[in-house]
This record gives C-alpha cells, structure tokens and sequence, in this order.
C-alpha cells in the first residue's frame, strides 16, 4: 500500500518539536507520510509553503502556526498569501491548522483543561512549570525539548479529547482546529486529501 505523503509547514521550533513528537510516538495512522519543515518563523511560511506546493512532491501541503494576538495581522497575511497563490476565496481554511492564542494552548491540552489567553511566554509560563517541571519556559531549544518528554502516548488521548472540545472559528481566543486533523490522520480513509486539493484546484 503506497503511503499518502503529507508535508507540514511549521511556523517554529515549537510547533515542529510538538509535531514531531507525535510522530515519533505513532499515534497517527501509519498510512501516512509526514514530513515536517521548519519555516523558522511565519513570516517564512507564505513562501516555504508555495515552495513545496509547486515541488510537487507531496500529495498535500498544510501549515502549523499561533494566530499570536488581536488583530493577528501576521496570521491574516498568511492566510491572505495562501489564498492568492491558489486564487481561491478560502484555500487558507482548508490547509491551516493553527492554535489560538498560541501553539501551547494544543500542548497544554495534554495536562490541563484550562484555556490559555495570553501566547506571551513568561504569562503560561507557571503553567508550563506545573505540568513539566520546566522553569521560566520561555521556548529555548533545551526547554522544549524537556517538555515534549512529558507528552506521551497516555495523555494524546486527553489532549484529543480535550482539544475536540474546543472553537473550530480562528478570531476566538482559546480556539484551534487541531481536532479536525488529528482525526484524519488517525483515520484510514484519505479522502479527505482529495477533498481539499479538489478545493485548492479550481
């Protein structure tokens, strides 16, 4: 059976380090194929994305990124940039799988049901230490790489259920849509990719 290859565009250190966690703990269907790339920050992700598309070497290209706060300016200009490039009203919608505030609210979800507000660090900062151990978080390579050790196959369950829960609409503050596509790739069916390209194709 020929595997789906998926690429993720993630906006940092923070989103690739989580997504490869999850991989390296197979909880995804191993249908498919995932590669990550690390845009190093969004303003990179507009154009690492268009890179990648037209490579043609992936069967579905997707961003990982925080909407940051009000009015996020930046995330509107990478939905705005995405959507141009495909010269579709909301191919944006259909490839971006974002946290609002912040990537840490999806994290976090793998201890906690509370809602972050704020995506400054040094604000989830006694959060991060609460559940990790971690001191003064505040995204270093050696602390992300010790927090995603407290993320295992165990709470992945939680963190589903817990992220299922939450606003699929990106201006609310403590939503994400996370939950759409940690069920497509737990899922055997991949016609869900189709589906977007068809969408992303007109």
């Amino acid at each position: 059976m020929n595997n789906h290859k998926i690429c993720i565009i993630c906006e940092g250190n923070e989103e690739y380090a989580y997504l490869k966690r999850l991989k390296d703990l197979k909880v995804w269907n191993e249908r498919y194929d995932i590669s990550l790339v690390n845009a190093g920050g969004n303003g990179n992700i507009p154009a690492r994305y268009q890179d990648r598309y037209q490579n043609g070497a992936d069967e579905l290209v997707l961003v990982f990124c925080d909407t940051e706060k009000k009015p996020h300016e930046q995330y509107e200009d990478i939905k705005r940039k995405i959507n141009e490039f495909h010269g579709v009203d909301n191919a944006a919608d259909e490839v971006i799988v974002f946290g609002n505030p912040c990537t840490m609210q999806i994290i976090s979800k793998h201890w906690t049901d509370e809602n972050l507000k704020s995506p400054a660090k040094q604000v989830n900062a006694s959060l991060i230490k609460e559940y990790t151990g971690v001191e003064n978080y505040k995204g270093r390579a050696d602390q992300i790489q010790e927090v995603m050790e407290y993320v295992t196959e165990k709470n992945y369950v939680d963190m589903c259920r817990r992220v299922r829960n939450l606003e699929p609409d990106d201006s609310v503050t403590g939503s994400s849509n996370f939950g759409k596509l940690i069920k497509r790739f737990e899922s055997d069916d991949s016609r869900w990719i189709e589906e977007i390209n068809r969408k992303l194709d007109v």
